[in-house]
């Protein structure tokens, strides 16, 4: 049996760009575009009964994670497209609950992508715009198991979900982002997903473990 279209709201406050980004969500059939949602004068958190939001805003990145914090409230998965962002924004908007990061200037195939990887469930985080990935000169001996695990904290779940996902305990969990805070220095969650965004690995499902 076929799956239904996801609901796509496209929100821009770009009336050029929105006509672009609504060509391309158009062309995907498994993509069913909500009407309406990011044309003018429409509030850009009314997006009606949309799964996915995929939202371009040219505002400052604290008003676009504001919108991203109402949005994720209301259970919506949120695709942010950007022109420029720094690691630091990009993980203002993940802790803000975006689903999805992809600059501006990617092409209609890495969009869709993110959207589709979005609407399945999963996050997806462009990397490419991070230039050098190399965290350390020198780095940490990380088990593959602690690259699961670091990969599922960038993906935004939360040590319930990890757990679920790996079927292991939470406090197996614990233990495993103990060691990881351990060899890395870092102590912070957006410590450890900038980690794992500058390794590439956000864009991925997990591994799994042989």
């Amino acid at each position: 049996m076929s799956r239904e279209p996801t609901c796509v709201a496209v929100v821009s406050d770009c009336p050029l760009l929105l006509y672009g980004l609504i060509r391309v969500v158009d062309s995907a059939p498994e993509l069913q575009r909500l009407r309406g949602a990011g044309d003018n004068g429409t509030p850009p958190h009314e997006v009606g009964e949309a799964e996915v939001v995929l939202l371009n805003l040219s505002g400052s990145v604290r008003e676009t994670c504001d919108l991203v914090v109402r949005l994720h409230e209301r259970g919506r998965r949120v695709v942010v497209l950007s022109a420029a962002a720094t690691q630091t924004d990009l993980v203002l908007l993940i802790e803000a609950g975006a689903r999805g990061y992809v600059s501006q200037w990617a092409g209609e195939e890495e969009l869709l992508a993110a959207l589709r990887t979005v609407a399945s469930g999963r996050s997806y985080f462009s990397t490419s715009f991070f230039g050098d990935r190399d965290v350390h000169k020198n780095p940490p001996r990380i088990t593959e198991r602690e690259w699961q695990i670091l990969r599922l904290v960038a993906n935004g779940a939360t040590d319930r979900e990890i757990a679920a996902e790996l079927n292991i305990s939470e406090h197996t969990v614990h233990s495993h982002l103990d060691r990881l805070c351990s060899k890395t220095g870092y102590r912070r969650r957006a410590d450890l997903t900038r980690l794992a965004l500058k390794r590439g690995m956000a864009a991925t499902e997990p591994a799994e473990e042989g």
